[in-house]
């Protein structure tokens, strides 16, 4: 049991240094195909597209990892993005780590 909680925490972790988060992805969209589409933006080191033990399915929700920040600038410089007829939601992971958050609200 301690085992899986310090893989989640690891994986929490590593998530902080990706570059964009992505919801709405559908269904039927794979990871290589997630980085198929966002490489016509730039060079896409990874993508993390997680998936339920339970159901099979994926979350609907991946991780993109760009190689250059302008390569994320890129990306936002599109209005939208839609594969398989959805609108995918997008917004920009900060780089921050917490301990530098917390040090700046005081």
């Amino acid at each position: 049991m301690a085992a899986v909680s310090t893989v989640r925490a690891a994986a929490r972790r590593s998530r902080r240094f990706f570059d964009i988060f992505v919801a709405d992805v559908p269904w039927t969209v794979s990871s290589k195909e997630l980085k198929e589409y966002f490489s016509q933006f730039g060079s896409v080191q990874r993508c993390q597209l997680p998936f339920d033990k339970d159901t099979g399915f994926h979350k609907r929700y991946c991780w993109i990892k760009f190689s250059t920040p302008e390569d994320v600038q890129n990306v936002f410089q599109k209005d939208s993005h839609i594969l398989e007829g959805a609108k995918l939601a997008l917004r920009q992971q900060s780089h921050r780590r917490r301990s530098q958050r917390r040090n700046q609200s005081k």
